[in-house]
């Protein structure tokens, strides 16, 4: 009897220490939310969504610019990392044994792990000098380097989830392999490819490092993906270490709209992968 006190004792002691740490966990996120809730919500107004910075020691303006920028410098990533990603998981899923595949999967793996800013140094070196001009281009050429790694072994790790018996379904009707890649296993798996992506796509949206060698930021609308650009990362860095008080309610104002996208992202992910989500 006694043992079986004690038994009881330490699966509610180690139960509480749980919770209490998830508990933990949560309210670090909502303390977070809060602050800038609190912070970045009074200086939010249409203003900010429309408006160009102003210049130092005027107040108002807002980061139309940064916010297109953005848009621009995530879509070009996408555009280069998606594609390349995808093709590289299918590789390693189907194809992937012997020592390349090993190499392929070693190499994206410490890519996972490198700093966001070697990233940008890399993009700087390959991109910006050979052009001699800092550009959206080489902002979302550094940050393509950070989305191939990651959705290279997504898709590597959804497609292996997928039964072998589907495979051998479809070759067994007759179906080359890479027909029955295109059909069976891509589809099958789908919903936890498209998942892995809008994650990826989440975690370089956020990336400033990189930007400061590559992009650089500008306080005007650039007219071409050739010229320095601004985004919302940097300018909540450039307007964080500012001196003008005004520009710090700005970088709340941003900071809370870029965290906004973020758990959108996160949340889109989730109903994408979530049982009830629609299938192809």
């Amino acid at each position: 009897m006694t043992q079986h006190r004690w038994r009881n004792f330490i699966n509610a002691l180690m139960f509480g220490v749980t919770a209490a740490c998830a508990l933990a966990t949560v309210l670090v996120l909502f303390w977070i939310l809060g602050f800038l809730l609190w912070n970045g919500g009074k200086s939010l107004n249409l203003a900010f969504f429309t408006q160009l910075p102003r210049p130092p020691g005027e107040t108002g303006g807002g980061m139309a610019n940064a916010i297109v920028g953005s848009v621009q410098i995530v879509l070009i990533a996408s555009i280069i990392g998606i594609p390349i990603g995808f093709l590289g998981g299918i590789y390693l899923a189907e194809f992937g044994r012997g020592a390349f595949p090993f190499l392929v999967r070693y190499t994206a793996d410490l890519l996972n792990g490198v700093p966001s800013i070697v990233m940008g140094l890399f993009a700087y070196a390959i991109v910006v000098r050979p052009l001699h001009q800092f550009s959206a281009l080489a902002g979302g050429v550094a940050l393509s380097v950070i989305l191939i790694p990651t959705t290279i072994r997504t898709t590597e790790q959804f497609l292996r989830a997928v039964p072998q018996t589907l495979r051998e379904g479809a070759l067994a009707l007759g179906a080359n392999k890479w027909k029955t890649i295109a059909t069976v296993v891509v589809p099958a798996a789908v919903r936890g490819v498209a998942t892995g992506m809008i994650l990826g796509i989440a975690r370089i949206a956020g990336e400033s490092a990189p930007l400061l060698f590559t992009s650089f930021g500008n306080d005007y609308w650039s007219t071409s993906l050739g010229q320095p650009t601004s985004a919302l990362p940097l300018m909540i860095y450039k307007y964080a270490i500012s001196p003008y008080a005004d520009w710090h309610r700005q970088a709340w104002a941003a900071g809370l709209v870029l965290l906004v996208l973020m758990l959108l992202l996160n949340i889109s992910a989730r109903l994408v992968l979530s049982p009830g989500a629609p299938r192809n």
